[in-house]
């Protein structure tokens, strides 16, 4: 007899139902001590796994990241204009992520766990100590601590470095991209870790705070997708008719082929061949395609940078956190960021999410209560990835067809 292997995706799923009703039955029952005894445990070893990786991917993942931009100085300006507008899409993404989720929470629609943890409390607001706190003194503090911008700035300087010292640094990069590989192999190990993590801490999650816990995931999803809408419609919308001088319907008739492929396959990566030849087809230069769609899907993560700001905000209401303005900018700044250096596998974003919660503050255990329902996530969020790709690269070949014509 042979059955056909759950995907990861799905085991977490099924692991999440488990938990939920099993949760239920122990609230029921008024098991919620037990449950906290001896299953809590278990998903606090998965949140440490957790924790314990962040440091090495967000070190290894940026700094090789950074080094593959070299590209950049080869095609001169296209990299750059392409980079800046990756850069300024997924900020206004983070943004429009972080309003959609704080207009639901403020009308109190998202949850507060009956915790019996530690009270959470976000990370100083004062916006000029966060900036100048960015910057290290000791380049093992952040390290040791999982400070995070500070960490990322650390990568980038290295980045750089190696980028400018020639030979020695191509061997110090080769270093470095052969650590992000082990590092990439552990990671992998770790969420194969997650059903398990999942349904311990749903179980207790349940237990302790009822079903009513159930229900926020369905209104978490909604958050995310209208922003998702949002974004297409309004920022790509308007790139596409006044950068690149053409119909958004007929943009998104031209895509659709690649847009269902991201929906379905959740890879960028995958859909690369499809989304460069939709571009190609609706008049992309090939040239430009063959550089900006590959680059975009390593460094542009729109939808990606929406889940997190949606899922930030979600978690901090569930621990009773109200984040100001001055750590709102930090979750933008961290998870713009944090986009860039995430990895092209499968549950990597809920490595860069716990990233992003290490940088306010924020409990990572609150990742268990969208772990199940990431997938869905992951469906909206590629999706919106390899369309940004694409906007960019019909924004680029048009640039590049005018200069051409005033050559000729």
């Amino acid at each position: 007899m042979s059955s056909r292997k759950l995907s990861l995706g799905v085991k977490i799923f099924i692991a999440m139902i488990l938990g939920i009703v099993v949760g239920i039955i122990a609230y029921q029952l008024g098991w919620a001590s037990y449950t906290t005894t001896y299953l809590k445990p278990v998903g606090t070893i998965y949140i440490n796994l957790l924790k314990f990786i962040v440091v090495p991917v967000v070190l290894f993942s940026i700094v090789t990241g950074v080094v593959a931009l070299k590209d950049l100085r080869r095609v001169g300006s296209i990299g750059g204009k392409t980079f800046v507008y990756y850069i300024c899409t997924t900020a206004i993404a983070i943004i429009i992520g972080l309003f959609f989720a704080n207009v639901f929470k403020n009308l109190g629609w998202f949850p507060k766990l009956e915790t019996t943890d530690l009270v959470y409390e976000a990370k100083s607001s004062d916006l000029s100590k966060v900036i100048v706190n960015i910057f290290p003194s000791n380049i093992l503090s952040p390290l040791v601590n999982a400070d995070m911008l500070p960490l990322i700035v650390i990568a980038l300087f290295l980045g750089a470095g190696i980028l400018s010292a020639g030979e020695a640094g191509q061997r110090v990069g080769s270093l470095i991209s052969d650590m992000n590989d082990v590092t990439m192999k552990i990671l992998m190990m770790i969420i194969g870790f997650s059903p398990i993590g999942v349904f311990a801490l749903m179980v207790d999650v349940v237990a302790v705070n009822g079903a009513a816990i159930v229900g926020s995931l369905a209104l978490v999803l909604l958050v995310a997708y209208i922003a998702y809408i949002v974004h297409v419609v309004v920022v790509y919308g308007l790139s596409v008719k006044f950068l690149s001088k053409m119909s958004p319907v007929a943009f998104v008739k031209g895509m659709s082929s690649a847009m269902i492929t991201a929906f379905t396959t959740t890879s960028s990566s995958a859909t690369l061949p499809l989304t460069i030849e939709c571009s190609n087809n609706l008049g992309a230069l090939p040239e430009v395609s063959s550089f900006v769609l590959p680059l975009g899907a390593t460094i542009n993560m729109d939808g990606t940078a929406i889940y997190m700001g949606v899922t930030s905000i979600f978690i901090a209401s569930c621990y009773g956190v109200d984040l100001t303005l001055a750590q709102m900018a930090t979750i933008v700044l961290t998870a713009t960021i944090a986009s860039i250096g995430t990895a092209g596998v499968s549950g990597a974003g809920m490595i860069m999410l716990a990233m992003v919660l290490e940088s306010v503050n924020l409990p990572v255990a609150g990742i268990a209560l969208i772990a199940g329902v990431d997938k869905i996530f992951d469906m909206g969020r590629t999706t919106l990835n390899i369309t940004g790709d694409a906007t960019c690269a019909m924004w680029i070949s048009r640039l590049e067809k005018e200069k051409m014509a005033k050559k000729e």
